[in-house]
């Protein structure tokens, strides 16, 4: 991913959530943990379980619009996208980013808004 091309905030958000190190059998709760952890770390103010409207509400919302969804294990695509359409719906939103354990490609643009999949396999080095 060349971060150069990535507009300020969502760069911001994407350095911080390559800090992460975890094992494969953490549960969806301590992810989400640890991703706050590594978000207060850079500086950056979030929203945790934010509520986008009915039965709509993203893991997280950070400053500036990016929205993040954590997933755990590497779920059905087809829902995940259906997900992120509604949330993406959202004028709060201005970026999506997934972040899930087995990497999962999603479009890059949702309802116009840009979509990252942040497969943290990746950073184990392996592919699982």
């Amino acid at each position: 991913m060349e971060k150069q091309l990535i507009p300020g905030q969502i760069k911001k958000v994407l350095i911080a959530l390559e800090g992460i190190r975890t094992n494969i059998v953490m549960d969806e709760y301590s992810l989400q943990e640890m991703i706050a952890q590594k978000l207060t770390q850079a500086g950056i103010p979030f929203s945790k379980e934010h509520r986008l409207g009915p039965r709509n509400r993203i893991d997280f919302l950070t400053a500036g619009g990016v929205g993040i969804e954590v997933k755990k294990g590497k779920p059905y695509k087809r829902q995940v996208i259906g997900q992120l359409n509604r949330y993406a719906e959202n004028p709060e939103i201005t970026v999506i980013v997934l972040v899930v354990e087995r990497n999962l490609d999603i479009p890059k643009e949702i309802n116009g808004k840009p979509c990252f999949s942040f497969g943290l396999n990746k950073l184990w080095g392996i592919a699982l």
